[in-house]
C-alpha cells in the first residue's frame, strides 16, 4: 500500500451501521471514504446525499473503483464470506463489522482467501477502545485486583419485534447466525476473554421467550471455567424491560474491576475510583449511544497497520476467539453438554 497517499475505503452494505463507519472514516487523517455499494436503491440514494461519494448497485463494479484500497463489509453477517472473498480476490484489504462470519468454519474460509491473495482482515470490536474499557484492561493486566477468581458478563437489553421483522435477516440462523448472543452480546464476549483469557469449558441454555417471529434465541445464560482456573457467568437477552446497561465484573483476590455501561470502577479495600458517566449504550435500541469516535480509534490503528504492512487490530484470526465462544454456547445449549471453545477454534485449523 502506498504510504504517501490517503487510504481509500469503500463500504458495502448501507444499512444503519454504515453511517457510523462512514463518519469514522471521514474523520481520519490518512484515509478517506471513496465509494459505497448496496443493492437497495433507497439506501444508495440516502448515502450519496449524506456523504457525496459514488455509489454502486453492482459489487464487482464497486470493487473496480479507482483508489479503492480497503473494503468495509456491513452486510448481514452470513454474507461476509461471499462479499469478502470477492474483495480479497480483487486485492482489497477487509474491515468487517462484527462478527467475522456466523461460524468459525466460515470465518476460517474467509481468512484462507485473504491469505491466498495477500490481503489483511480486521474485525470491528470498537468497544475495546472506550476509555473505561481501556482503564479496566490496564487495571486487570497490572494486577490491581490481584488474581482474577470470578467474572460476570451481562447484556440485558431490549429489542421489539419490529427490530427483527423489518430487517429480514436479524434473528435468522442463515444470515444472523443466532440471536442475542451473536448479534448483541458478542462485543461483551470479546471483552470478557480479552480481560480474562481463554475459556476452557462452558455449559449453556438458550431460549426464545418474547419474540415468536424469530428463529434464534432472545435469551441465553452460561457458566464457564477459564484456563486460569477462574469461574464465570454470562447472560444475554433482548427481552429485558426496562433495558439495562451492559456490565462486566471481574472479582480478584485483592479487589473488583467493574464496567457498568462505559463507566469503570476499581474497588479495593481502601475505597474506589471512578471514571466517565454511566451509559446504557445499545440497551434500548441498536444505535443508541453508538459513537463514530469509538470506531474511529480502531480505524486509525487499522489504517496505520496496513500502511506499515502489519497485522491490524483486531485481526480476523483474533476475532475467531469470541466467535468460538459464541458457537460453544449454541452447541452446549443444543446438546446439553459442556463444550470447549478451543475444540471449535482449532478444528480444521
Amino acid at each position: 500500500m502506498n504510504k504517501s497517499k490517503k487510504t481509500g475505503i469503500g463500504i458495502v452494505g448501507l444499512g444503519s451501521i454504515s453511517t457510523t463507519h462512514a463518519e469514522a472514516i471521514n474523520n481520519l487523517d490518512d484515509a478517506e471514504l471513496v465509494a459505497a455499494c448496496s443493492r437497495s436503491e433507497v439506501n444508495r440514494n440516502l448515502f450519496k446525499q449524506k456523504f457525496n461519494v459514488p455509489v454502486y448497485a453492482d459489487y464487482e463494479e464497486f470493487l473496480s473503483h479507482n483508489n479503492l484500497d480497503v473494503v468495509t463489509i456491513c452486510t448481514p453477517s452470513g454474507s461476509h464470506l461471499d462479499f469478502g472473498k470477492l474483495a480479497a480476490k480483487a486485492g482489497k484489504h477487509l474491515v468487517i463489522e462484527k462478527p467475522i462470519e456466523i461460524s468459525v468454519e466460515r470465518g476460517r474460509e474467509l481468512l484462507k482467501h485473504c491469505s491466498q491473495n495477500g490481503v489483511q482482515l480486521a474485525v470491528i470490536y470498537q468497544n475495546r477502545f472506550i476509555d473505561g474499557v481501556q482503564q479496566m484492561k490496564q487495571a486487570v493486566t497490572a494486577g490491581e485486583i490481584g488474581t482474577p477468581i470470578m467474572a460476570r458478563a451481562s447484556v440485558k437489553w431490549f429489542r421489539d419485534q419490529d427490530y427483527y421483522s423489518e430487517s429480514g435477516w436479524r434473528g435468522t440462523l442463515k444470515m444472523d447466525g443466532g440471536g442475542a448472543v451473536i448479534n448483541q452480546a458478542i462485543h461483551t464476549v470479546d471483552l470478557l476473554i480479552w480481560m480474562m483469557g481463554e475459556i476452557t469449558t462452558l455449559s449453556a441454555y438458550t431460549e426464545k421467550l418474547t419474540h415468536p417471529g424469530i428463529e434464534a434465541e432472545d435469551n441465553a445464560v452460561a457458566v464457564m471455567k477459564f484456563e486460569s482456573g477462574a469461574l464465570g457467568v454470562f447472560e444475554a437477552s433482548t427481552s429485558i424491560v426496562p433495558a439495562q446497561s451492559r456490565s462486566l465484573e471481574i472479582n480478584g483476590s485483592e479487589g473488583t474491576a467493574l464496567l457498568d455501561g462505559d463507566q469503570f470502577q476499581l474497588i479495593r479495600k481502601g475505597g474506589k475510583t471512578e471514571s466517565k458517566e454511566k451509559s446504557k449504550k445499545g440497551a434500548e435500541s441498536p444505535l443508541s449511544g453508538v459513537k463514530a469516535a469509538d470506531h474511529q480509534v480502531q480505524y486509525d490503528k487499522i489504517v496505520n497497520a496496513l500502511k506499515k504492512n502489519e497485522t491490524p487490530i483486531v485481526s480476523g484470526e483474533e476475532s475467531l476467539q469470541s466467535l468460538a465462544v459464541v458457537e460453544a454456547i449454541y452447541r452446549s445449549a443444543g446438546s446439553g453438554k459442556r463444550i470447549s471453545p478451543g475444540s471449535i477454534l482449532f478444528q480444521g485449523s
